[in-house]
């Protein structure tokens, strides 16, 4: 089974190089199978973006020529279009991944542009960086909505502030207790608990404002949030314990294993191997420990 995941990754290593760059005429391969895949990775490329599918193929061509091609190939044509998960939630995930490694500025605007071809809104990208600036901070949260402010007035489009509590508790200690209580109750409280005797008010402001005043947020669907923050949590490398907690959460608010594999998988392209190998093997236990 870990052969499998791992082989599946590695096909996933190709997408970090297709999130800014075009394509290049297929060439060498096996024939048919190479025409075919190549055909299917330029026509979701060119969906998502259609006046940049070849924008850099005269950059790669004096350089190193086949590389175009392996990105349409295996970028677009195997990983892209692989059914686990919607265009919109593959981009939802890369935009929290990048928002959080905070090293990636242009492929993050490669992706925010995706993501409005894909069906994401700009409201729900804004919110995609409000998750993530949990994970990674908010330099880098401020980072990507600075990025996100120039792709939004290039394309001339106003963000449009949401009414993001509506019907809830205008209190944010009960926002927080409430969107706990939906996806990880018990592991939300064993960590307040763990701050109880040395940082208390640390483990307030986890529960005021990741859950009152980030998660408790109403503008992306329970799902959505859950891919984003799975995401956000690979892509860093160093947040094991948050990873199982968010799995656990995505598979409660109605996430399949599936989606919650793709996306793992997906961050081999963005975080490297390491980070989603290690994130995988989190997959694996909780999955394991809840018969998933």
């Amino acid at each position: 089974m870990i052969r499998d995941w791992r082989m599946s990754a590695a096909m996933a290593l190709v997408l970090a190089l297709a999130l800014a760059l075009g394509s290049h005429p297929a060439r060498g391969g096996n024939g048919m199978e190479t025409s075919e895949r190549y055909a299917r990775g330029m026509a979701a490329l060119t969906a998502l973006a259609p006046d940049k599918a070849r924008a850099v193929q005269e950059a790669l061509g004096g350089v190193a020529p086949d590389l175009g091609r392996f990105v349409v190939e295996f970028g677009y044509g195997d990983i892209f279009t692989r059914p686990g998960l919607s265009p919109e939630l593959r981009q939802t995930a890369t935009i929290a991944a990048l928002t959080a490694l905070g090293n990636a500025a242009p492929q993050l605007a490669f992706h925010m542009e995706a993501g409005l071809a894909a069906g994401l809104s700009a409201e729900a990208i804004v919110e995609i960086i409000y998750v993530a600036t949990v994970f990674a901070g908010f330099p880098a949260g401020i980072n990507a909505i600075g990025v996100c402010r120039e792709v939004f007035a290039a394309k001339g489009i106003t963000v449009t502030p949401p009414d993001a509590y509506a019907g809830q508790p205008a209190d944010r200690r009960e926002r927080g207790l409430a969107a706990l209580s939906v996806t990880s109750r018990e592991a939300g409280e064993r960590v307040l608990a763990s701050m109880g005797d040395m940082a208390p008010d640390f483990g307030g402001w986890l529960l005021d404002f990741s859950y009152g005043d980030v998660i408790s947020r109403g503008v992306l669907s329970p799902g959505a949030k859950e891919i984003a923050m799975i995401a956000a949590a690979t892509a860093r490398g160093t947040m094991g314990p948050q990873l199982a907690v968010h799995v656990r959460a995505g598979l409660a608010v109605g996430l399949t294993s599936e989606q919650i594999v793709e996306t793992v998988m997906q961050m081999a392209a963005y975080a490297g191997f390491p980070a989603a190998i290690n994130g995988m093997l989190v997959v694996r236990d909780v999955f394991a420990a809840t018969g998933s």
